[in-house]
């Protein structure tokens, strides 16, 4: 029996997704539930899996722009499980010919064994790699993109200039010679690459010059002393672990300072819908996670009510899941306020951009040593820098200032937050 395998639907408003690249070439022998493909819409790369065990035909290329429910390959059940499928014969090799690589689970030969992905493939031929000088690590054998992007040429010695030949002594009168421009040593040369933009990142795109053209965004900065969230951590850390199975983090001093100040300036917690104000009695806190396709931002539902031990719980789970590629696209809808957080790749301050329909956004940076003034002595205390953008259009100067003052206050007595005031 054939099962034609579609493109499955990622989310409501999805029409069409972009194949990233296939995990299984045409001739293999998949199992019931295993991967097939990566597809890219326009807010998150999802996998497609086999629903049925057998020998898979792809009848799409990767690059390829389809719509949901369109068929882009087939899965022949009627094949004998193991292995892939009976290619037809051929004549017998010269003896000079190599042998098959021998596939990856420890069987003979298979149809993958040295060959590329339509993927890898283009990328050797922009790279100028000849083909059979990369090894392949994927099903069977077979050559990824990732190979080739790992694949390492043997160095070569740097050739060595010939001595420049003698020239016969110049008349006094004769114009000095202009010498060679030197090369510079140890250059890797000078390649151009380009590559499609994947559907997700064009979304993103889109959506950033849209929050600039459509908002009347603006920043204001702070900075916070974390010298007793610094002291609580350390106090209570092993404790905490024992306790609540999680470390003690600095996202969920934040967070709950963020929740705290939101229900006191609902402003900045609302969105502009049409012509309309729309307020929150919660706070659906998104936390940017860094994954291995980029920035995803997945949802802490309710996070106001949360203690900090559910909030550091709630933070690992969904970073655990982008690591892992397996953030859906439940994870990432809603949200009424956004945290950001550059301090983790160095970043000393920044203006964070707004995660439309919301209105604000809060960018957490590095911590550093800095001296500051304390009861009119100069201390060195650990200080962040904390940048609020807010939409001017529905969130005024005063109350997006006051909200920032507010974070900054309950963060240097966090005291306060475990009171509720």
């Amino acid at each position: 029996m054939i099962v034609e395998v579609k493109v499955p639907s990622p989310g409501e408003s999805i029409t069409e997704v972009e194949i990233e690249s296939w995990l299984v070439a045409s001739g293999d022998y998949v199992e019931m539930d295993a991967e097939l493909a990566e597809i890219n819409s326009d807010k998150a790369t999802l996998t497609v899996n086999a629903e049925q065990a057998g020998v898979v035909e792809l009848v799409a290329e990767e690059g390829d722009t389809v719509e949901v429910g369109q068929v882009i390959a087939k899965i022949d059940t009627s094949a004998s499980g193991g292995g892939a499928a009976e290619a037809p014969k051929e004549e017998a090799a010269p003896a000079a010919t190599e042998a098959p690589a021998a596939s990856a689970n420890g069987g003979g030969p298979t149809y993958a064994a040295g060959h590329a992905s339509p993927s890898a493939k283009k990328l050797m031929d922009e790279k100028g790699i000849p083909a059979g000088q990369v090894d392949g690590s994927g099903r069977g054998g077979r050559v990824t993109k990732a190979d080739v992007v790992n694949y390492k040429p043997a160095a070569q010695a740097p050739a060595t200039p010939s001595p420049a030949p003698k020239k016969e002594a110049a008349p006094k009168k004769e114009a000095r010679p202009i010498p060679a421009l030197p090369t510079a040593g140890g250059a890797t040369g000078r390649e151009v690459s380009s590559k499609k933009m994947t559907s997700l990142r064009k979304k993103i795109a889109q959506r950033l010059v849209s929050v600039k053209n459509e908002t009347a965004m603006l920043t204001t900065f702070n900075e916070v002393d974390l010298s007793e969230v610094m002291a609580i951590r350390k106090k209570y850390k092993e404790t905490f672990k024992e306790v609540h199975g999680v470390g003690l983090g600095f996202m969920s001093f934040f967070t709950k300072a963020v929740t705290m100040a939101l229900m006191e300036f609902p402003g900045v917690n609302g969105q502009i819908q049409g012509d309309e104000i729309v307020s929150f009695n919660y706070a659906d806190v998104g936390i940017a996670v860094s994954s291995d396709r980029g920035l995803v931002v997945p949802v802490i539902r309710n996070a106001e009510a949360m203690t900090l031990a559910q909030l550091e719980q709630s933070v690992l789970h969904y970073a655990l899941k982008a690591r892992s590629n397996k953030i859906t696209i439940e994870d990432m809808e809603g949200g009424t306020f956004t945290i950001t957080n550059g301090g983790v790749f160095g970043s000393m301050l920044s203006t964070p951009i707004i995660n439309p329909p919301q209105s604000a956004i809060l960018g957490m940076h590095n911590i550093v040593q800095r001296p500051i003034a304390v009861n009119g002595e100069v201390k060195i205390r650990p200080v962040m820098y904390v940048a609020l953008s807010y939409d001017h259009r529905i969130v005024d100067g005063k109350e997006a200032v006051s909200f920032l003052f507010r974070v900054k206050e309950r963060l240097e007595d966090p005291s306060r937050m475990l009171l509720g005031v």
